[in-house]
């Protein structure tokens, strides 16, 4: 069963080709990440799939029924129009106060529902787009680049957060990562972008696809060192992933290419 797919899908703005000939499908419950260079197309085809920006050619198909719960890179709040998260989360579509409770502490937040929206931090606001998305009892999660902004701490509480509820809540997870180390930790299958499908398969063959290696300015020697490093000691940030992912800090060398 596919929840939501592109066929041949090409998006243009005016006469610049965004995204040409791209396919894709998502099927219930596996975790898929998005990554390219800057303007490679990764928010338009999102965009595209949550049917907010039309179709050039090609097309995009949903399950019927599907419910979709969105993250969106960052919200801008009005600092002159105080609002509570609990007022927020009844936007667009109004919910009872049990269900804010409950998604709430979901995401950690638990009793925040009083918080005015523009007295949490980062990592709190994404929270709180994160319960929003889940109060649709989503089918699929899509997100766009979630984490941007946070720390390392924050981004890797964010990404477990997210595992989770995947598992909790059985949803598919389709997200725009520029964080290269989280491919490895976190996905199922890695679709990497530039304007077209450049590879796509799981984390570690795309990680050693010469198309891959090309795009991130990684030469053979450099992907191996990256993506096959294997330790029999600690880190404090290995995050309970085990010892046969890529490492974050030799990763972060990749990371300027990503962004």
């Amino acid at each position: 069963m596919t929840l939501i797919a592109a066929d041949h899908l090409s998006v243009r703005f005016g006469g610049a080709t965004v995204l040409e000939d791209v396919s894709l499908r998502i099927a219930p419950g596996e975790i898929v990440t998005l990554i390219g260079p800057n303007g490679s197309g990764k928010s338009t085809l999102l965009r595209a799939l949550l049917g907010i920006v039309p179709a050039s050619s090609g097309s995009v198909s949903r399950k019927p029924g599907l419910r979709i719960g969105y993250v969106p890179q960052k919200l801008h709040i009005d600092r002159g129009l105080p609002m509570p998260v609990r007022r927020f989360l009844s936007l667009p579509q109004r919910h009872g106060a049990a269900e804010t409770a409950a998604a709430l502490a979901r995401v950690g937040l638990e009793g925040a529902e009083a918080k005015a929206m523009t007295d949490l931090s980062g990592g709190q606001m994404q929270r709180v787009l994160l319960a929003r998305a889940l109060l649709m009892q989503p089918d699929i999660l899509i997100l766009d680049e979630p984490t941007q902004g946070l720390d390392q701490p924050g981004e890797a509480a964010f990404y477990q957060l997210i595992d989770e509820v995947r598992r909790q809540m059985g949803c598919a997870v389709l997200m725009v990562s520029h964080d290269l180390h989280v491919v490895m930790a976190a996905s199922d299958r890695v679709i990497c972008l530039n304007g077209h499908v450049c590879c796509e398969g799981a984390p570690q063959v795309v990680s050693n696809a010469p198309e891959y290696r090309a795009l991130f300015g990684l030469g053979t020697k450099g992907a191996l060192a990256l993506y096959q490093h294997r330790h029999d000691h600690d880190h404090d940030h290995d995050h309970g992933h085990g010892h046969d992912h890529a490492h974050p800090h030799h990763l972060h060398e990749a990371d300027d290419h990503a962004r």
